[in-house]
């Protein structure tokens, strides 16, 4: 397995994003409030993690403000779960954030993910009050942590 930085625009990345929409839906229902935020246009810094030529996990940042960055679009193939994937993704955006200058990454997620959630807690993310137009979606959860 190796770890590639790319960005929105590379066909592995989209197939990725596809799957976990899909989970998501099955999740969430197709209408939920935060499939508004699923768009992947403006991702330019893209984690990639590859099995020979397949990309089996995905994360990416995007700048939140002056200090922090946001995680989004988090995911592992279901058929490399429990290979400690999902650290290794989150490890390599933390890094990258800390390059770009940031100390915080941000997250948000649906309640339905308690899986993503013991990920983000087993890495020292702690809940905090919701930001944006997340205060106005009951089931999200946002959480943080100082890099």
């Amino acid at each position: 397995m190796k770890i590639i930085r790319t960005n929105f625009q590379n066909p592995e990345f989209k197939r990725l994003v596809q799957s976990l929409n899909l989970d998501l839906a099955q999740r969430d229902g197709t209408t939920h409030p935060l499939s508004q935020f699923n768009d992947i246009s403006n991702l330019n810094y893209v984690i990639l993690v590859m099995n020979k030529d397949k990309a089996i996990g995905c994360g990416a940042i995007s700048r939140y403000d002056f200090n922090s960055m946001e995680i989004k679009r988090m995911y592992v193939s279901p058929e490399a779960r429990g290979q400690k994937i999902g650290e290794k993704i989150l490890s390599e955006l933390e890094n990258w954030s800390r390059e770009l200058g940031k100390t915080k990454c941000i997250l948000f997620m649906g309640s339905k993910q308690p899986e993503a959630s013991k990920l983000y807690q087993r890495n020292n993310y702690n809940f905090i009050e919701k930001y944006g137009k997340l205060k106005d979606i009951p089931d999200s959860l946002c959480l943080a942590k100082d890099l």
